[in-house]
């Protein structure tokens, strides 16, 4: 079993209990049920990774990475009813089986408990923590509002897609693993080499994302393979197509976006593929994540106490889920 794996079986012990009331019920058991249809638990195990980068694994860095997993689901939940999502990983949503009004309060209790979580670590670093923590969530809204406005908007820019997926999604990577660095006494320096490790690598992250909505195997996936492009959204993917494209395939392109057909999905995947566009979101994705490991060489630890984070950089980057 490699590292990676012993800290997922580690938190997923620490983490396999009920986390909310018994009543409502009819609140509270949706939010249960989602929590254990998991997913891989990335973040709240990178907060671990940040942790014992630096020393031993301290009891905090659980309760930190019980409140990050809380509030990505709770982002989760409020971003399904944004994008009118019918399945998560695999299952129906929670909006689609419970309705909005529950699912929006499901959300807001999974991100209080979260700060119930955050309450429970030493005070000497409390601080800390919170204005990490704060700052990322406020930068999480930021970016899901930035992904809304492009929806509407007829051109997105590359350099302003990635600072909306910077605040959507890398940023979350890369505190994640700063908080823990905090329990585990990282210095200033190491902290902020061990964020930009994180950033780069949500960025690569992203695009990876992008690709396997478009490219993806949807028995593996666990969600509509093509809903990117259904909803219009200006991913990694689309804006290169939008710059790349000529003549009958750009026809294509924007008629596929204009009017909307049955088969829009199947008509931009032609696009893409005529524009190398799989090729190229490859390409781009080992960019960032080159820039990730170069952040992590500069961390002044052993170069072994880093193969777990070098491991999970390359599985974020190759996975096919």
């Amino acid at each position: 079993m490699s590292g990676l794996e012993k800290l997922q079986k580690s938190f997923e012990s620490y983490f396999a209990h009920r986390h909310f009331p018994r009543d409502p019920s009819s609140l509270y058991d949706p939010l249960e049920e989602f929590l254990l249809n998991s997913g891989k638990r990335i973040r709240p195990v990178m907060c671990l990774l940040g942790n014992e980068l630096f020393g031993e694994i301290h009891q905090d860095a659980y309760h930190i990475a019980a409140a990050i997993e809380l509030f990505h689901n709770f982002t989760l939940v409020h971003d399904d009813i944004m994008d009118r999502a019918p399945l998560r990983r695999g299952k129906p949503t929670v909006h689609s089986v419970h309705g909005e009004p529950t699912a929006l309060l499901g959300g807001d209790a999974m991100m209080v408990v979260a700060y119930d979580y955050i309450n429970k670590i030493e005070a000497h670093y409390l601080k800390n923590v919170l204005a990490l923590f704060n700052k990322t969530a406020k930068e999480v809204c930021e970016g899901q509002q930035y992904d809304m406005d492009f929806e509407k908007m007829h051109t997105v820019s590359l350099p302003e897609y990635i600072k909306m997926i910077e605040l959507k999604t890398s940023v979350l990577l890369a505190a994640s693993l700063q908080l823990g660095s905090i329990v585990g006494g990282a210095s200033e320096g190491n902290q902020n080499h061990i964020y930009e490790f994180g950033r780069n690598l949500g960025i690569a992250f992203q695009i990876q994302d992008d690709y396997l909505d478009a490219f993806g195997d949807p028995t593996k996936f666990g969600k509509q393979v093509g809903g990117d492009i259904q909803s219009n959204k200006k991913t990694f993917l689309m804006i290169h197509a939008l710059e790349t494209a000529t003549g009958e395939m750009r026809e294509i392109l924007l008629s596929a976006i204009a009017e909307n057909p049955v088969n829009k999905i199947e008509l931009i995947l032609v696009v893409f593929k005529a524009c190398g566009i799989d090729t190229w979101a490859n390409a781009l994705k080992e960019q960032y994540l080159t820039n990730a490991i170069s952040h992590l060489d500069e961390i002044a630890v052993s170069k072994a106490r880093k193969e777990s984070l070098r491991e999970l950089a390359y599985y974020l980057i190759t996975r096919d889920k």
